[in-house]
């Protein structure tokens, strides 16, 4: 069995395939994707939402998400950087989501808010470091401790993103930078693919730890990619590109980015679920990147996996609904024992197949980053008009929020 690796990446690119750029119709996504918004946020909280669900009682939003907000606001502020107009009051939204930072709970978070705070405000960087103490947070935080991937490049590519914006930064972040970037190079198997966390770190990890999701991969490639272009150094341009070629490698007829990955068998551990996300913002924002500081091109896989969205997929269907203005979450099996029972069979290594059309169903929710991520991928790749429509204002019926109306699991998806 060959390894990501060793197929589809490495096959010329076939330049009629990356002509769907306008069959794909970018331009006609980021504005789906600003309308759509319209109902994800609360008015009130000034912050998105947890998720959008349907019900019989229609859509229903649940609780807020300083992560997923942040993630949203990263979109928006990247779309209104293209001079479009921007229909929400994102400066507000920031202020809101800064007032109280107790939501900060691993260097996952505190990454994230480094990253918005590059973005929408970098002479309150240098006091941020200091209130969060970040030159010790690999040390203070348990995400860090347990090299949990996902996050680890959360917080590099914030750092990243300070340099960016505050070139005098750089000296006193490159060690911090240097670190993290080290933790996760940890994390990357000789295929390139990355776990879920360190394998050393938890009994969690010598368990698991090898196996990591889509997440687990895109977002590593998207710090290492920005930390060799913002802090000027070029080790970590390999390891992103190793990861590039290696799910490109693996990505299915259709265009699918698969759930799970093992990184010492460079095989997909789990198909399914196929998140929408992972398609139309995630690997573009990836692999964009990856793309922008190698030169290496991967259109053909970004807009075969944007195909997907519009109704190439196992099912047949669009997966944006236009009357709710959503584009749904995910693909995925009817019956949860089949997920469970394909990771089960990779775990020894047995043979698995894609999972029979007819059982896979479409899971009607949709969560505001998921826009978010399309817009901070795709606002640039498009010729914006001066003004996009403005955001519905649909107010779906408001669901009782859990936990005192914050929802934390951005998941591994």
């Amino acid at each position: 069995m060959p390894t990501p690796l060793e197929s589809e990446a490495s096959r010329p690119f076939d330049q009629s395939q990356v002509a769907r750029v306008a069959t794909c119709n970018v331009r006609g996504l980021i504005s789906f994707a600003v309308r759509g918004l319209g109902a994800m946020f609360d008015p009130k909280e000034q912050l998105f939402c947890h998720r959008l669900k349907l019900t019989r009682d229609g859509l229903v939003r649940e609780g807020v998400s300083p992560r997923y907000t942040i993630m949203t606001l990263l979109g928006l502020r990247e779309l209104e950087s293209t001079g479009a107009e921007c229909p929400f009051d994102i400066r507000g939204s920031y202020v809101s989501l800064i007032r109280n930072t107790a939501w900060v709970q691993g260097v996952g978070d505190l990454g994230l808010l480094i990253w918005l705070t590059a973005a929408f405000d970098p002479g309150r960087l240098v006091d941020l470091f200091r209130t969060f103490s970040c030159e010790t947070a690999l040390d203070r935080y348990s995400d860090a401790r347990e090299s949990r991937t996902m996050e680890l490049a959360w917080l590099l590519a914030g750092l990243a993103h300070a340099a960016e914006v505050c070139p005098e930064l750089v000296g006193p972040l490159t060690d911090l930078c240097v670190k993290t970037y080290h933790r996760l190079e940890e994390n990357q198997g000789e295929c390139g693919l990355f776990g879920h966390m360190g394998a050393k770190k938890s009994f969690a990890g010598r368990i698991r730890g090898h196996i990591g999701s889509f997440a687990d991969q895109v977002y590593p490639m998207y710090a290492m990619a920005k930390f060799a272009k913002f802090l000027h150094v070029e080790d970590p341009l390999r390891p992103a590109m190793e990861c590039a070629n290696a799910i490109c490698g693996a990505q299915g007829e259709l265009g699918q980015w698969w759930w799970l990955y093992d990184a010492r068998s460079a095989r997909v551990s789990s198909h399914y679920p196929v998140y929408s996300v992972h398609q139309h913002g995630m690997a573009p924002m990836g692999l964009f990147a990856v793309e922008e500081v190698t030169g290496q091109s991967f259109n053909e896989f970004i807009y075969k996996g944007l195909d997907w969205i519009h109704g190439a997929n196992e099912l047949g269907v669009d997966m944006k609904d236009r009357s709710q203005n959503v584009i749904w979450r995910c693909l995925l099996p009817r019956r949860r024992q089949t997920k469970y029972r394909e990771f089960a069979l990779s775990v020894i290594r047995a043979r698995t197949e894609n999972t029979p059309t007819r059982m896979l169903k479409i899971l009607r929710e949709q969560r505001p980053y998921e826009f978010g991520w399309l817009l901070f991928a795709l606002a640039r790749k498009s010729q914006l008009p001066g003004r996009v429509k403005k955001a519905d204002t649909y107010e779906p019926r408001l669901a009782v929020a859990v936990s005192n109306g914050m929802t934390e699991q951005h998941g591994n998806n």
